[in-house]
């Protein structure tokens, strides 16, 4: 079991790194600061939060479902041979556009996708919507994020079924590790300029790291699962 939950794990902490959930938090923060109490800014941040972590655990257990019910084993070399190489390609992707070139935190996503979150995060009122906006950013990182639920479901499909629940609430709660850091950030008393002076201070070692992290995965798949 050490393996399949190493390759969860791995897979959980690079979703992590990936920054759409974290700056459209930031986004909801700003926008909601002076406009509500501290209690519904806090409110609107967990609903926030939850609606990520809901999304990903339904997401991540419907992949597994679907993987039993019609494949009925983890996948053969072959299709781990094309996994790896997806992995390295959005490690390539990740270094050249997953930032906009700038001095600021823009990332890849289509203006009118940004756009739209944005939008939405300024207009956000209660908890509901706050929900799904965690919800519409974790779909909109879903060109990065869904080859590492792929890899994730299959290593979760090795396990005991007990086994795979954990695996499934484990990986969905270390995808918002960074948010949770972020809220009690902001709790402590630092404001949102000084966390996006420091992301953007820091975004090219993220980038860096991130990237690692798929070509780590690809290697840790190809060295595991492939080569044994």
């Amino acid at each position: 079991m050490v393996i399949p939950f190493s390759e969860v794990f791995l897979a959980a902490v690079i979703h992590a790194t990936l920054q759409v959930s974290l700056g459209s938090l930031l986004l909801l923060y700003h926008a909601s600061i002076g406009k509500h109490v501290r209690k519904k800014t806090r409110n609107l941040v967990d609903s926030y939060i939850v609606g990520i972590v809901v999304l990903v655990f339904l997401t991540l257990g419907s992949m597994v479902f679907l993987l039993d019910r019609y494949f009925e084993k983890p996948l053969y070399v072959e299709e781990l041979v094309i996994v790896v190489g997806m992995l390295v390609a959005l490690a390539i992707a990740t270094w050249m556009f997953y930032y906009r070139i700038g001095k600021s935190t823009e990332l890849w996503l289509p203006r009118g996708v940004a756009r739209f979150i944005g939008q939405r995060a300024k207009t956000t009122n209660n908890s509901i919507e706050a929900f799904s906006l965690g919800a519409l950013t974790s779909l909109a990182e879903m060109p990065f994020t869904i080859v590492l639920m792929v890899v994730s479901a299959n290593s979760i499909m090795k396990l005991p079924p007990l086994y795979q629940i954990l695996a499934v609430v484990v990986y969905a709660a270390i995808t918002v590790v960074p948010l949770i850091v972020l809220r009690l950030i902001i709790r402590k008393g630092q404001t949102v300029v000084d966390v996006q002076r420091w992301r953007v201070k820091h975004k090219n070692f993220f980038r860096l790291l991130t990237g690692i992290g798929f070509c780590v995965l690809a290697f840790f798949l190809f060295t595991f699962e492939v080569l044994v």
